[in-house]
């Protein structure tokens, strides 16, 4: 999604990611920091930066802060799931949206930045529950609605996926499902209730596998910062088992490695079971660009993954479906859009 920083504002690009909370870019002086396409922002030219005193309320609150002895000012440390990292100076900065200015947000400035980020993006926008997170910065002035839709990333298309605030986030329409948000923590992520998968015909129910409280309440996090989506084990190998009975292709192994059920696909893309998730109130009809992605040139791969704790619904999962929050109403919605149009 495109952000603007600072004064004079700097236009950037930088990973939606609902599973976190504090947004940070790569920052001026970069001591290791991957690669990026757009030039990297430089702190001093800005006349709104302001780094965050280590005796304040903010960096005393900010899991993994440290104090910088030096100069008395707060550093943080950002851990994901898949190992990536940025580790840097807390701040308040401001960041404009769609021409709307946000003053004294509380951002990070990477120094030290490896991971899975993609030179396309110059940090995380963090669009969780928690403190820090811009969602919670932005208060009152958006009610407590946004949405995005993703474009697939695989699809050729350049254009980058939009983000809206507020009213314009408001989803409605033909075709809208929606399910509750499922109170927990912590408060960073959005829990949701998978109460089972239909593949083809054949439906599979978390009950059914792990008794009536299996499908308990908030059992899915939905998660726009990470790519896959992991079931629970149990479910996963019984939607494995489901899909392979259906599909009728030679069966290969990922040559990236990290999938476990590919097939062997040249041009267009084969038939296959169309996959719904059934969420709380809500069946999500899932397309082949949410199910299936292409690791190589002839391998198609199944993009789900059993999870080693809590499920996560992620965001291949999501791409092409207008995704809202209603963080008063306390709802998810989806709808099946084009986001390339959208």
């Amino acid at each position: 999604m495109k952000i603007s920083l600072g004064t004079p504002a700097v236009e950037t690009l930088a990973i939606a990611d609902t599973g976190s909370d504090l947004t940070w870019i790569q920052c001026k002086p970069c001591i290791s920091c991957f690669k990026q396409n757009s030039p990297i922002f430089e702190p001093k030219g800005s006349s709104t930066y302001k780094q965050v005193s280590c005796t304040s309320a903010t960096c005393t609150a900010l899991q993994r802060s440290s104090c910088n002895s030096t100069t008395g000012t707060c550093s943080y440390t950002m851990m994901y799931g898949d190992r990536s990292y940025s580790k840097g100076d807390l701040a308040t900065e401001k960041i404009t949206l769609k021409g709307v200015s946000i003053p004294n947000v509380i951002i990070g400035c990477g120094h030290v930045d490896q991971g899975t980020f993609g030179a396309g993006a110059a940090g995380i926008v963090g669009l969780g529950g928690g403190r820090e997170s811009l969602i919670t910065q932005m208060g009152s002035s958006i009610e407590g609605k946004f949405s995005y839709c993703l474009v697939p990333f695989l699809s050729g298309n350049a254009k980058s996926s939009k983000m809206n605030f507020g009213e314009n986030a408001v989803v409605s329409g033909a075709g809208v499902v929606s399910t509750p948000i499922v109170e927990k923590t912590p408060k960073t992520f959005y829990y949701l209730t998978l109460e089972g998968l239909t593949v083809g015909k054949q439906r599979l129910d978390v009950s059914s596998l792990y008794g009536s409280n299996a499908s308990e309440e908030g059992n899915m996090i939905i998660d726009s910062g990470t790519t896959l989506t992991f079931l629970p084990s149990d479910l996963y190998y019984q939607v494995v088992t489901a899909v392979k009975s259906q599909v009728k292709l030679k069966q290969i192994s990922d040559p990236q490695g990290v999938l476990n059920l590919c097939y062997l696909s040249t041009g267009e893309v084969p038939q296959v079971p169309a996959i719904t998730a059934h969420f709380k109130g809500a069946d999500v009809k899932l397309k082949t660009v949410n199910t299936f992605i292409r690791t190589g040139d002839n391998s198609l791969c199944f993009a789900f993954a059993p999870a080693t704790s809590f499920g996560i619904y992620g965001n291949v999962a999501q791409m092409n479906f207008l995704v809202g929050y209603d963080l008063k109403k306390k709802t998810v919605s989806f709808k099946p859009t084009d986001c390339s149009k959208a």
